[in-house]
Protein backbone atom coordinates (compact mmCIF):
# COMPACT_ATOMS: atom_id res chain seq x y z
CA UNK A 1 0.00 0.00 0.00
CA UNK A 2 1.22 3.38 -0.57
CA UNK A 3 2.37 5.54 2.24
CA UNK A 4 1.03 8.85 2.45
CA UNK A 5 2.66 11.98 4.74
CA UNK A 6 0.29 12.72 7.86
CA UNK A 7 -0.83 16.06 5.74
CA UNK A 8 -1.81 13.99 3.13
CA UNK A 9 -3.85 11.56 5.11
CA UNK A 10 -5.63 14.46 6.70
CA UNK A 11 -6.41 16.13 3.18
CA UNK A 12 -7.67 12.42 2.36
CA UNK A 13 -9.80 11.97 5.31
CA UNK A 14 -11.07 15.83 5.07
CA UNK A 15 -12.08 14.85 1.69
CA UNK A 16 -14.57 11.93 2.47
CA UNK A 17 -15.75 14.04 5.33
CA UNK A 18 -16.97 16.71 2.66
CA UNK A 19 -18.46 14.65 0.61
CA UNK A 20 -20.47 12.42 3.07
CA UNK A 21 -21.53 15.33 4.64
CA UNK A 22 -23.33 16.96 1.55
CA UNK A 23 -25.14 13.59 1.28
CA UNK A 24 -26.23 13.21 4.54
CA UNK A 25 -27.81 17.00 4.70
CA UNK A 26 -30.00 15.88 1.97
CA UNK A 27 -31.25 12.82 3.67
CA UNK A 28 -31.81 15.56 6.99
CA UNK A 29 -34.21 17.72 4.57
CA UNK A 30 -35.85 14.97 2.93
CA UNK A 31 -36.92 14.05 6.96
CA UNK A 32 -37.72 17.76 8.14
CA UNK A 33 -40.28 17.55 4.40
CA UNK A 34 -41.89 14.87 5.31
CA UNK A 35 -42.46 15.39 9.21
CA UNK A 36 -42.47 19.18 9.78
CA UNK A 37 -40.20 18.74 12.48
CA UNK A 38 -38.26 21.74 13.98
CA UNK A 39 -35.84 19.64 15.72
CA UNK A 40 -35.63 17.77 12.31
CA UNK A 41 -34.81 20.96 11.00
CA UNK A 42 -32.82 21.96 13.93
CA UNK A 43 -30.73 18.84 13.15
CA UNK A 44 -30.38 20.03 9.10
CA UNK A 45 -29.68 23.50 10.15
CA UNK A 46 -26.82 22.15 12.01
CA UNK A 47 -26.01 19.83 8.82
CA UNK A 48 -25.54 23.09 6.65
CA UNK A 49 -22.82 23.94 8.93
CA UNK A 50 -21.38 20.82 8.48
CA UNK A 51 -21.00 21.27 4.66
CA UNK A 52 -19.25 24.81 5.06
CA UNK A 53 -17.02 23.78 7.78
CA UNK A 54 -16.05 20.44 5.73
CA UNK A 55 -15.57 22.43 2.64
CA UNK A 56 -13.42 25.25 4.89
CA UNK A 57 -11.74 22.42 6.29
CA UNK A 58 -10.62 20.57 2.69
CA UNK A 59 -9.24 23.84 2.02
CA UNK A 60 -7.18 24.57 5.03
CA UNK A 61 -6.21 21.01 4.74
CA UNK A 62 -4.66 21.21 1.09
CA UNK A 63 -2.84 24.75 2.27
CA UNK A 64 -1.07 22.99 5.29
CA UNK A 65 -0.33 20.20 3.00
CA UNK A 66 1.95 22.47 0.67
CA UNK A 67 5.49 22.63 0.85
CA UNK A 68 7.26 25.16 3.03
CA UNK A 69 8.63 28.03 0.80
CA UNK A 70 10.76 31.82 1.32
CA UNK A 71 7.43 33.31 2.69
CA UNK A 72 6.36 30.98 4.99
CA UNK A 73 9.93 29.27 6.37
CA UNK A 74 7.58 27.34 8.59
CA UNK A 75 5.04 25.74 5.99
CA UNK A 76 1.21 26.86 6.28
CA UNK A 77 0.26 24.57 9.27
CA UNK A 78 -1.49 27.72 10.69
CA UNK A 79 -3.88 27.67 8.60
CA UNK A 80 -5.78 24.56 10.04
CA UNK A 81 -5.89 26.91 13.19
CA UNK A 82 -8.04 29.24 11.16
CA UNK A 83 -9.74 26.98 9.46
CA UNK A 84 -11.19 25.54 12.84
CA UNK A 85 -11.81 29.01 14.12
CA UNK A 86 -13.84 30.01 11.42
CA UNK A 87 -15.89 26.59 12.05
CA UNK A 88 -16.48 27.40 15.69
CA UNK A 89 -17.77 30.53 14.71
CA UNK A 90 -20.07 29.07 11.91
CA UNK A 91 -21.28 26.36 15.02
CA UNK A 92 -22.14 29.41 16.98
CA UNK A 93 -24.22 31.58 14.44
CA UNK A 94 -25.95 27.78 13.80
CA UNK A 95 -26.54 27.45 17.12
CA UNK A 96 -28.39 31.40 17.75
CA UNK A 97 -30.41 30.70 15.12
CA UNK A 98 -31.40 27.25 16.24
CA UNK A 99 -32.44 28.63 19.83
CA UNK A 100 -34.23 31.07 17.75
CA UNK A 101 -36.44 28.99 15.94
CA UNK A 102 -36.61 26.65 18.97
CA UNK A 103 -38.44 29.33 20.87
CA UNK A 104 -40.45 30.33 17.66
CA UNK A 105 -41.87 26.59 17.71
CA UNK A 106 -42.58 26.48 21.17
CA UNK A 107 -44.55 29.31 21.33
CA UNK A 108 -46.27 28.79 18.43
CA UNK A 109 -46.27 24.75 17.86
CA UNK A 110 -47.06 22.72 14.83
CA UNK A 111 -47.51 19.07 13.75
CA UNK A 112 -45.40 16.88 13.65
CA UNK A 113 -45.81 14.37 10.70
CA UNK A 114 -44.81 10.41 9.74
CA UNK A 115 -42.28 10.47 12.99
CA UNK A 116 -41.19 7.13 12.32
CA UNK A 117 -40.22 8.04 8.53
CA UNK A 118 -38.09 11.01 10.17
CA UNK A 119 -36.54 8.21 13.15
CA UNK A 120 -35.49 6.00 10.51
CA UNK A 121 -34.18 8.76 8.58
CA UNK A 122 -32.20 10.94 11.18
CA UNK A 123 -31.11 7.77 12.82
CA UNK A 124 -29.07 6.61 10.07
CA UNK A 125 -27.10 9.67 9.52
CA UNK A 126 -25.85 9.43 13.68
CA UNK A 127 -24.52 5.98 12.98
CA UNK A 128 -22.79 7.61 9.98
CA UNK A 129 -21.58 10.68 11.47
CA UNK A 130 -20.44 9.02 14.60
CA UNK A 131 -18.32 5.90 12.37
CA UNK A 132 -16.69 9.01 10.59
CA UNK A 133 -16.29 11.13 13.11
CA UNK A 134 -14.71 8.87 15.42
CA UNK A 135 -12.32 8.21 12.48
CA UNK A 136 -11.70 11.65 11.97
CA UNK A 137 -10.89 12.65 15.48
CA UNK A 138 -8.52 9.74 15.90
CA UNK A 139 -6.67 10.38 12.73
CA UNK A 140 -6.75 14.01 13.50
CA UNK A 141 -4.85 13.07 17.33
CA UNK A 142 -2.47 10.87 15.43
CA UNK A 143 -1.33 13.58 12.96
CA UNK A 144 -1.65 16.55 15.21
CA UNK A 145 -4.19 18.01 13.09
CA UNK A 146 -6.74 20.37 14.85
CA UNK A 147 -9.00 21.00 11.82
CA UNK A 148 -8.94 17.22 11.25
CA UNK A 149 -9.95 16.85 14.92
CA UNK A 150 -12.15 19.28 15.16
CA UNK A 151 -14.09 17.91 11.90
CA UNK A 152 -14.37 14.71 13.56
CA UNK A 153 -15.66 16.62 17.16
CA UNK A 154 -18.26 18.65 15.48
CA UNK A 155 -19.63 15.37 13.61
CA UNK A 156 -19.76 13.49 17.00
CA UNK A 157 -21.44 16.84 18.30
CA UNK A 158 -24.06 16.28 15.26
CA UNK A 159 -24.39 13.00 16.25
CA UNK A 160 -25.50 13.31 20.09
CA UNK A 161 -27.48 16.51 18.84
CA UNK A 162 -29.37 13.50 16.05
CA UNK A 163 -29.99 11.86 18.59
CA UNK A 164 -31.70 13.91 21.12
CA UNK A 165 -34.03 14.56 17.89
CA UNK A 166 -34.61 10.94 17.57
CA UNK A 167 -35.80 10.54 21.30
CA UNK A 168 -37.62 13.51 21.05
CA UNK A 169 -39.74 12.24 17.93
CA UNK A 170 -40.13 8.72 19.86
CA UNK A 171 -41.77 10.58 22.75
CA UNK A 172 -43.69 12.99 20.15
CA UNK A 173 -45.05 9.71 19.00
CA UNK A 174 -45.70 8.07 21.99
CA UNK A 175 -47.20 11.17 24.03
CA UNK A 176 -48.45 13.37 21.23
CA UNK A 177 -46.83 16.44 22.92
CA UNK A 178 -45.80 18.66 20.08
CA UNK A 179 -44.00 20.81 22.38
CA UNK A 180 -41.36 18.09 23.39
CA UNK A 181 -40.19 18.87 19.80
CA UNK A 182 -39.24 21.92 20.41
CA UNK A 183 -37.90 21.53 23.42
CA UNK A 184 -35.46 19.40 22.18
CA UNK A 185 -34.29 21.44 20.10
CA UNK A 186 -33.89 24.59 22.29
CA UNK A 187 -31.54 22.02 24.39
CA UNK A 188 -29.71 21.50 21.15
CA UNK A 189 -29.01 24.73 20.53
CA UNK A 190 -27.50 25.56 24.06
CA UNK A 191 -25.25 22.21 23.35
CA UNK A 192 -24.33 23.31 19.97
CA UNK A 193 -23.28 27.11 21.17
CA UNK A 194 -21.16 25.36 23.86
CA UNK A 195 -19.10 23.57 21.65
CA UNK A 196 -18.82 26.54 19.01
CA UNK A 197 -16.84 28.07 22.24
CA UNK A 198 -14.60 25.04 22.78
CA UNK A 199 -14.02 24.94 18.64
CA UNK A 200 -12.83 28.53 18.85
CA UNK A 201 -11.17 28.77 21.72
CA UNK A 202 -8.63 26.01 20.71
CA UNK A 203 -8.04 27.59 17.59
CA UNK A 204 -7.50 30.83 19.09
CA UNK A 205 -4.60 29.18 21.04
CA UNK A 206 -3.13 27.74 18.53
CA UNK A 207 -2.95 30.99 16.65
CA UNK A 208 -1.41 33.25 19.56
CA UNK A 209 0.66 30.15 20.14
CA UNK A 210 -0.45 29.81 23.59
CA UNK A 211 1.35 27.35 25.67
CA UNK A 212 -0.18 23.39 25.55
CA UNK A 213 -0.03 22.35 29.05
CA UNK A 214 -1.33 19.08 28.70
CA UNK A 215 1.39 18.40 25.47
CA UNK A 216 4.58 20.00 27.58
CA UNK A 217 3.94 18.24 31.01
CA UNK A 218 4.04 15.03 28.97
CA UNK A 219 7.34 15.61 27.32
CA UNK A 220 8.89 16.81 30.28
CA UNK A 221 7.54 13.70 31.92
CA UNK A 222 9.17 11.69 29.53
CA UNK A 223 12.63 13.57 29.76
CA UNK A 224 12.90 13.13 33.19
CA UNK A 225 12.20 9.40 32.87
CA UNK A 226 15.53 8.88 30.64
CA UNK A 227 17.33 11.43 31.77
CA UNK A 228 21.24 11.23 31.30
CA UNK A 229 23.75 11.75 33.21
CA UNK A 230 25.14 13.72 31.12
CA UNK A 231 22.20 16.27 30.93
CA UNK A 232 23.06 18.57 33.97
CA UNK A 233 20.27 21.01 33.03
CA UNK A 234 17.14 21.87 30.52
CA UNK A 235 15.52 24.87 30.12
CA UNK A 236 14.26 27.42 27.79
CA UNK A 237 12.18 24.79 26.78
CA UNK A 238 9.15 25.67 23.19
CA UNK A 239 6.65 23.78 21.68
CA UNK A 240 4.65 25.43 19.15
CA UNK A 241 1.87 24.19 16.61
CA UNK A 242 1.75 24.20 12.95
CA UNK A 243 -0.60 22.23 11.68
CA UNK A 244 0.12 18.78 12.19
CA UNK A 245 3.98 19.99 13.11
CA UNK A 246 5.16 20.62 16.45
CA UNK A 247 8.26 22.78 16.60
CA UNK A 248 10.24 22.37 19.83
CA UNK A 249 13.15 24.40 20.56
CA UNK A 250 15.41 23.77 24.24
CA UNK A 251 18.53 24.80 25.73
CA UNK A 252 20.51 21.61 27.04
CA UNK A 253 23.66 22.21 29.05
CA UNK A 254 26.27 19.42 28.98
CA UNK A 255 29.85 19.22 30.49
CA UNK A 256 31.52 22.28 28.93
CA UNK A 257 34.88 20.18 28.11
CA UNK A 258 32.53 17.94 25.48
CA UNK A 259 33.76 18.17 21.78
CA UNK A 260 31.29 19.67 19.25
CA UNK A 261 31.23 15.58 18.26
CA UNK A 262 30.33 14.38 21.82
CA UNK A 263 27.95 17.94 21.78
CA UNK A 264 25.85 16.86 18.93
CA UNK A 265 25.83 12.82 20.29
CA UNK A 266 24.05 13.69 23.04
CA UNK A 267 21.96 16.21 21.25
CA UNK A 268 21.00 13.63 19.15
CA UNK A 269 19.74 10.96 21.77
CA UNK A 270 17.55 13.44 22.98
CA UNK A 271 15.89 13.96 20.34
CA UNK A 272 15.47 10.11 19.42
CA UNK A 273 14.13 10.07 22.88
CA UNK A 274 11.34 12.88 21.79
CA UNK A 275 10.66 11.39 18.18
CA UNK A 276 10.16 8.13 19.40
CA UNK A 277 7.19 9.72 21.26
CA UNK A 278 6.01 12.21 19.33
CA UNK A 279 6.52 10.89 15.40
CA UNK A 280 8.17 12.30 12.32
CA UNK A 281 6.19 15.35 12.15
CA UNK A 282 8.35 16.96 14.37
CA UNK A 283 11.10 19.60 14.40
CA UNK A 284 14.09 20.15 16.92
CA UNK A 285 16.04 23.15 17.59
CA UNK A 286 18.36 22.05 20.58
CA UNK A 287 20.56 24.19 21.66
CA UNK A 288 23.75 23.04 23.53
CA UNK A 289 25.41 24.94 26.41
CA UNK A 290 28.41 24.30 28.12
CA UNK A 291 28.19 23.89 32.15
CA UNK A 292 29.73 26.34 34.69
CA UNK A 293 31.84 25.04 36.75
CA UNK A 294 30.95 25.69 40.50
CA UNK A 295 27.71 26.72 40.41
CA UNK A 296 26.29 23.73 38.65
CA UNK A 297 28.81 21.43 40.18
CA UNK A 298 25.87 20.77 43.16
CA UNK A 299 23.57 19.70 40.58
CA UNK A 300 25.51 17.99 38.29
CA UNK A 301 25.48 14.02 38.73
CA UNK A 302 27.68 12.72 36.14
CA UNK A 303 30.20 10.64 38.40
CA UNK A 304 33.02 10.87 36.77
CA UNK A 305 33.29 14.48 35.79
CA UNK A 306 37.64 15.31 35.75
CA UNK A 307 36.99 18.96 36.09
CA UNK A 308 34.32 18.73 39.33
CA UNK A 309 34.75 21.70 41.74
CA UNK A 310 32.17 20.82 44.09
CA UNK A 311 30.52 17.93 45.08
CA UNK A 312 26.89 17.04 44.07
CA UNK A 313 24.23 17.72 46.64
CA UNK A 314 20.97 18.58 45.14
CA UNK A 315 19.17 17.16 41.99
CA UNK A 316 17.08 19.36 40.53
CA UNK A 317 13.43 17.72 39.53
CA UNK A 318 12.46 19.30 35.98
CA UNK A 319 9.17 20.43 36.35
CA UNK A 320 6.95 22.68 33.36
CA UNK A 321 7.51 25.72 35.67
CA UNK A 322 11.42 25.58 35.79
CA UNK A 323 12.17 24.44 32.32
CA UNK A 324 9.79 26.80 30.42
CA UNK A 325 11.86 29.78 31.89
CA UNK A 326 15.03 30.88 30.50
CA UNK A 327 17.39 30.47 33.33
CA UNK A 328 19.97 27.73 33.91
CA UNK A 329 19.37 26.54 37.14
CA UNK A 330 21.76 25.81 40.48
CA UNK A 331 20.73 24.45 44.09
CA UNK A 332 18.57 27.61 44.32
CA UNK A 333 17.46 27.15 40.96
CA UNK A 334 17.47 30.59 39.98
CA UNK A 335 20.13 33.07 38.51
CA UNK A 336 22.82 32.78 35.48
CA UNK A 337 20.46 34.21 32.89
CA UNK A 338 21.57 33.59 29.48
Amino acid sequence: MPQFHPQQENFRMQRWVAVVSIILLAVKFVAFYYTGSVAVLTDAMESIVNVIAGLIGLYSLYIAAQPRDLNHPYGHGKAEFLSAAVEGILIGLAGIFILYEAIEKLVHPTVVKKIDLGIILIASTALINYVLGFICVKKGRKNNSLALEASGKHLQTDTYSTLAVVAGLIAVQFTSLVWIDSVVALLLSIFIIYTSYHITRQSIAGIMDEADTSLLSKMVALINNARSDNWIDLHNLRVIKYGSILHVDAHLTLPWYFTVKQAHQEVDIFAELIREQYGASLELFIHSDGCIEGPQCAICEKPDCPVRKQPFSKKIEWTLENVLKNKRHNTQTTSLIL
